[in-house]
């Protein structure tokens, strides 16, 4: 990395942001100004070992050569064309996005969000259209503690009060049953039910891993019911849990899938809906539309990401090094560590509430070096890029095991 520019401290660039900028977010207090694979770099200089990756955004670690190769040659062509025209990048980006998952059709959009949106509008025209629900009857079960964007329609079916009070009305057709309970989850589903939406592994949630043959439960379950099982893979997906899919960890295909932020590798934003045929062909001219979603500078990274993970290597990297995550944790309990979850390279861990919340805890891995985010209480995050090193990823666990000890 080159040294930063400018004059402006970390301390004067975030008093600046207090008047100008929403104040939705509460960052730790570092301004990133460079980043290379797996390390950031702060205006003045400091670097830091990104264990977050922009909350899997970074899979395959900041401006990677490959990605950065495919949007610099796209941008000396062709950035935007709206859906108004064909472009000569979509075709392939869908083809092979589609291949990889093994399913159908591909909706482009742009942000996680945006599919979760779209999936909820795809699988009520579905309902109406296919399965013979009464209109605007079409429901939709969830579960409680998920995370599927901030939307009004999205924190409709929040469980999280932050995400949801004062942002009412709230929209109909949801109904919410405990994560990981499949006779809850059989108890709400009924003639009505359009889909069953869930995280295969819930990540706000702080890294919830489901009991072994729930995935496979919910896909019987929603078989039997004639319902579809829509998988919102945004932050569990391409790579993350040592798999391309997390749904893979038990061999189930979901109707429809949910991808976003790995999707264009930190780049651009890049989502997308990606399901059977007879569920995306639904849709006709009009009915639902992006500007930007498909445009090519996103469907040429795309491509480019979905070619890394067509070798399997990010994959089994993944797998490997989570090995390394799993057992330096383990090692960890009862030395300020209480409890963790992990899967691939991704890790909920739960902190000793008498060592300091997950934010203290993560301001404290941030002046060594380490850059992590909490999530509720004592539990922070852990989510590497793909492409950290087995000796960087026990350096950063040392650096937990100090600060949790001193």
């Amino acid at each position: 990395m080159t040294a930063p520019t400018g004059t402006r401290s970390s301390a004067d660039l975030i008093r600046a942001e207090e008047p100008v900028l929403a104040h939705n977010y509460h960052p730790l207090p570092v301004v990133v100004a460079r980043a290379e694979g797996t390390w950031v770099e702060d205006v003045e200089g400091r670097r830091y070992l990104d264990m977050l990756a922009g909350y899997s955004a970074l899979n395959f670690g900041h401006r990677h050569p490959a990605l950065i190769e495919a949007a610099h040659r796209q941008l000396d062509r062709l950035t935007l064309t709206s859906r108004a025209f064909h472009n000569d990048r979509l075709a392939e980006f869908a083809e092979r996005l589609a291949a990889l998952t093994g399913l159908d059709m591909v909706l482009p959009m742009n942000t996680g969000a945006e599919a979760v949106e779209s999936g909820i509008k795809v699988a009520r025209k579905w309902a109406y259209e296919v399965k013979g629900v009464p209109a605007d009857r079409a429901t939709i079960v969830v579960a409680a503690d998920n995370f599927h964007g901030r939307t009004t329609t999205i924190v409709s079916f929040s469980t999280d009060e932050t995400a949801r009070a004062g942002f009412g009305p709230f929209t109909p057709g949801f109904r919410i049953v405990p994560y990981n309970d499949l006779a809850a989850l059989e108890a709400a589903v009924d003639e009505t039910t359009a889909a069953v939406l869930l995280e295969p592994i819930q990540g706000e949630a702080g890294v919830i891993i489901p009991d072994d043959g729930y995935l496979t439960g919910v896909r019987e379950l929603t078989r039997r019911a004639g319902c579809l099982f829509v998988a919102d893979e945004i932050q569990s997906g391409l790579g993350r849990t040592g798999r391309t899919l997390a749904v893979e960890h038990e061999g189930v295909v979901p109707d429809v899938l949910l991808l976003g932020k790995a999707l264009a590798g930190g780049i651009v934003p890049v989502s997308a809906v990606v399901a059977r045929r007879d569920v995306l062909g639904v849709l006709r001219p009009g009915e639902h539309g992006s500007t930007f979603g498909g445009n090519p500078l996103a469907a040429a990274v795309g491509t480019a990401v979905v070619e890394l993970l067509e070798t399997g290597a990010f994959q089994r990297r993944a797998a490997e090094l989570g090995t390394v995550l799993r057992d330096g944790l383990a090692d960890l309990v009862g030395k300020g560590v209480v409890g963790f979850r992990a899967r691939g390279l991704w890790a909920g861990v739960d902190v000793d509430p008498a060592i300091g919340t997950g934010r203290e805890v993560s301001k404290r891995l941030m002046h060594e070096g380490i850059l992590v985010k909490d999530t509720h209480g004592s539990t922070i995050r852990l989510a590497p890029p793909l492409t950290i090193t087995a000796e960087e990823l026990r350096s950063a666990l040392g650096v937990l095991e100090r600060v949790l000890n001193r």
